[in-house]
């Protein structure tokens, strides 16, 4: 397979998968914007093998292992599109490909139902399945500044996990994880479990101020991840203005109305999302 019919495979994975992030991918000048659709597919296919409840714990972890072999090798798959783009890709730009290592880490606690006991061991969690990707796409933005950016990018990922998680508590419930740590939720007085309507049993005050807690916490690794957008350059930093906007806004509507985000899974209208890219393409970054 050659690597343009590659990449128009990635990026159709992007444009039916991606929902939040294809609005700052789209915001690339056309090299860049294949290599990160490159990414994204491939990590998209380690969460779907994570997030596939039903198959067995031992085929999902077995499959994993055989991504992370392949992904060490991409160039000796010609006939998988994702990694015949990943491997051009990683040959154009100094993408980071053992940093999928890390991500798949983070789907193989996913699979074997890993808790988190203390904010430490959940930051273990965050960067493994999102700063790797902020590295990983660090890599097709390129810096001058490594070992400053790196971090920012670490922790740019870091915050957007953090806002996956309040987002999605009620969801993930349901699937029998909770990411929130152990000794948070005893801080508060919750437990996040539900009676047989499906509604939560904690004390609404408490939750409120549980959710808000998490989001304030969020909200500082915003502060330090957005600190990496200058360091890129403009059409790189209104990709990632736009990706960390959109989860930004999201977090601060959580922030607004916690108990209603505990029961529904909180979105962004396409309109709000489409705005939010302007402004990042325009360089105002809220």
């Amino acid at each position: 397979m050659d690597a343009p019919t590659a990449y128009r495979h990635c990026e159709s994975v992007v444009r039916s998968q991606a929902r939040n992030f294809s609005y700052g991918i789209r915001l690339l000048p056309p090299p860049k914007r294949r290599a990160l659709s490159a990414v994204y597919a491939f990590a998209r296919r380690v969460d779907d093998i994570g997030d596939d409840h039903g198959a067995p714990v031992a085929d999902r972890l077995a499959a994993l292992a055989g991504e992370r072999a392949r992904v060490a090798d991409p160039g000796a798959h010609p006939t998988d599109p994702v990694l015949v783009a990943l491997a051009d890709a990683a040959r154009r730009h100094p993408i980071p490909l053992a940093a999928f290592g890390e991500l798949i880490d983070g789907c193989e606690a996913d699979v074997r139902g890993a808790a988190y006991d203390t904010f430490d061991d959940l930051l273990w969690y965050c960067r493994c399945v999102a700063g790797s990707v902020g590295r990983l796409s660090l890599g097709v933005f390129g810096t001058a500044d490594p070992a400053t950016a790196v971090p920012r990018a670490d922790a740019l990922g870091v915050a957007l996990q953090l806002t996956n998680i309040l987002r999605d508590v009620r969801e993930d419930g349901l699937n029998g994880r909770v990411y929130l740590p152990a000794k948070d939720l005893a801080r508060f007085g919750c437990t996040l479990e539900r009676d047989e309507a499906g509604r939560t049993t904690d004390d609404p005050d408490r939750l409120a101020s549980l959710v808000r807690f998490q989001a304030d916490r969020a909200e500082r690794w915003y502060a330090d991840g957005l600190k990496l957008l200058p360091m890129l350059d403009r059409r790189s930093a209104a990709c990632a203005g736009a990706m960390a906007g959109i989860y930004r806004h999201l977090l601060r509507r959580i922030t607004a109305d916690p108990l209603t985000a505990l029961e529904t899974r909180t979105s962004l209208p396409a309109w709000e999302k489409a705005s939010v890219s302007a402004m990042a393409m325009a360089g105002i970054h809220r």
